[in-house]
């Protein structure tokens, strides 16, 4: 059987070194990379191909204050990629759920599972994480024997345990087409923003689930836009008044975010 890939992202060189040492005694490939930028330089063609769009999107200095202009909005995965990321959180430039973000928001990388590895370990870090689709967080300081242990945990879950992606998401007879990326009221298209969509998408997806406003902004908004908090409110108030009666169950709970849920404002 082909040993698996693993890709070790760490500005700690002692650590990688470390974990690169045991994960290869342990029967595995590891390589490591020192930056999310070169994990995703690792991952990439030597030339990325860009829409004009993207090319139009903020570049990589705005990430890292450099006069470096290649783009990470999109990239193209190797043939020959990693089957499992091990991930800081905390490393100069791009930030390890910056790079999660990336990964799990390009279908040919969705499925790849990551495992952080950090000593961001406050419960909304955690949170932050697994909200970003990671399969395992992990804090350090932590032990060779457990990362080991949850590292094979991982690489040997069954991919079809993993529910598919609906293609829509559907609450009465209000339908968000995730693939189509539209959102219809009884049959009827209503007319949305991208954040708009991606806001109501995702409380939908996870309904009755309360989400921060800062968990909202990490998970719509991209990561190099600078909006404050109260950005997500005006999002939310524009999205509630087009989406008429369905607009009373994208309810704010004081102190805490929001949640799609059966208001008593909401009717049938």
């Amino acid at each position: 059987m082909e040993a698996k890939r693993i890709l070790v992202v760490d500005d700690e060189r002692d650590l990688c070194d470390i974990l690169l040492f045991n994960l290869r005694a342990a029967g595995y490939e590891a390589e490591a990379a020192y930056s999310a930028e070169e994990a995703l330089d690792l991952m990439t063609n030597d030339e990325l191909q860009m829409t004009n769009d993207e090319l139009r999107m903020t570049n990589k200095s705005n990430l890292l204050g450099s006069s470096d202009s290649k783009s990470y909005s999109s990239f193209f995965i190797r043939h020959s990629s990693f089957d499992l990321l091990l991930l800081d959180v905390m490393m100069p430039g791009m930030s390890g759920f910056e790079l999660a973000r990336l990964l799990k928001a390009d279908e040919r990388t969705a499925s790849m599972p990551i495992i952080f590895l950090t000593a961001k370990d406050s419960e909304e870090d955690v949170l932050r994480g697994f909200g970003l689709g990671a399969d395992d967080y992990v804090s350090k300081p932590f032990s060779l024997r457990e990362v080991l242990a949850r590292v094979k945990a991982v690489l040997n879950r069954k991919p079809s345990s993993a529910p598919a992606p609906k293609a829509e998401l559907q609450f009465e007879g209000l339908v968000v087409n995730v693939v189509n990326k539209t959102i219809c009221i009884d049959a009827h298209p209503v007319a949305v923003t991208r954040t708009e969509f991606e806001l109501l998408k995702l409380l939908l997806e996870y309904r009755g689930q309360v989400f921060s406003r800062q968990q909202l902004l990490d998970s719509v908004w991209p990561q190099d836009v600078i909006v404050t908090e109260r950005t997500v409110d005006v999002n939310i108030a524009r999205l509630r008044k087009k989406l008429g009666r369905y607009g009373a169950c994208l309810v704010s709970r004081t102190g805490f975010g929001y949640v799609f849920e059966i208001s008593k404002d909401f009717e049938t």
